[in-house]
């Protein structure tokens, strides 16, 4: 369906954790698996929350919702992957499955990345246009917006990785990451289209990133614009604050990202782009329903409402 290209090279062998020191594997094979189910376990609360509670069927919450789906399927990618190559010995990966990780992983973190940008426009309108907002955020505009956000995710990982696995593999198969990721992968290929497609890939990827980063930004400006002119103190604070956990995401999410593009000093090694990799693989989706937990009072509000109330009801 991608249009793979079999060559020489029938499997590749993720090499990432190779030059870390053997007795800190299972360290970390116990972090990375504490902060997966915890990942999954806040994300899960989150849409169980937004689900039982009538008073957040609205749109900031459906939106939520499908970035706890995203982010759900985004870690299932990668991390299972990870966690069993942290305790193997053989960690040897077909060209299919190569393929369809990273198909995967970039289909769910680029629908990520629009559904940031669609929460954005969310609380523009809230703030900017409340009285327009039910009209602009119907139950239809709001499918559609996430429709979207889906398509432009399967869209952009389908262009990426038929790109990558049209070029010819000649022969070497070790993939410095723990992962099937674009860098590492171009690296083994060989013939005269590898620079156009390693250029166009990258071109691609940045343009989208940075095109939903901006939007955010411009999205923003508006609000602290509007919220600006509000005459009274508790006002502006309270429209800040329906925006604040959205924010933060954005700020870590682009923030980790960021760096994966900047060329620190001391990172250049296999190491250094490996722990690079860690802050948007494992560490960004970790910090994600921790922070809207957290800095939303009216989602955790109704969490400590839906379910430390049947706790305390089940306990007697």
């Amino acid at each position: 369906m991608l249009g793979l290209n079999y060559t020489s090279v029938s499997e590749f062998i993720l090499i990432g954790f190779s030059t870390f020191p053997q007795h800190l594997l299972p360290i970390f094979f116990l972090l990375f698996l504490l902060m997966y189910l915890f990942t999954l376990l806040g994300n899960l609360l989150i849409m169980a929350t937004v689900w039982s509670e009538r008073s957040l069927h609205t749109p900031m919450y459906l939106f939520l919702c499908a970035l706890s789906i995203s982010e759900i399927l985004y870690t299932g990618a990668i991390i299972p992957r990870m966690l069993a190559d942290l305790l193997s010995t053989d960690r040897s990966i077909s060209f299919a499955a190569c393929a369809s990780q990273m198909f995967f992983s970039f289909t769910f973190g680029f629908t990520h990345s629009f559904l940031l940008t669609v929460m954005g426009y969310d609380r523009y309108v809230a703030i900017c246009h409340p009285l327009h907002y039910n009209v602009l955020m119907s139950p239809r505009g709001c499918a559609c917006l996430v429709a979207w956000s889906w398509a432009g995710g399967l869209f952009t990982g389908l262009l990426v990785t038929s790109a990558i696995f049209h070029l010819t593999f000649c022969g070497l198969n070790e993939v410095h990451h723990f992962f099937c990721h674009v860098p590492p992968l171009v690296k083994l290929a060989c013939g005269n289209s590898v620079l156009g497609v390693a250029l166009g890939v990258g071109l691609v990827c940045s343009m989208v990133l940075l095109s939903c980063f901006l939007l955010i930004v411009l999205s923003y400006a508006f609000i602290v614009a509007t919220i600006l002119r509000i005459p009274s103190a508790e006002g502006r604070h309270k429209a800040f604050s329906t925006c604040a956990s959205h924010l933060t995401v954005v700020v870590v999410h682009y923030g980790f990202a960021s760096v994966i593009y900047v060329k620190l000093t001391g990172l250049h090694s296999q190491q250094g782009s490996i722990l690079i990799a860690i802050t948007y693989t494992v560490l960004t989706p970790f910090l994600s329903p921790i922070i809207f937990s957290l800095r939303n009072k009216e989602l955790k509000n109704a969490m400590k409402k839906t379910f430390l109330s049947k706790f305390y009801h089940s306990s007697i």
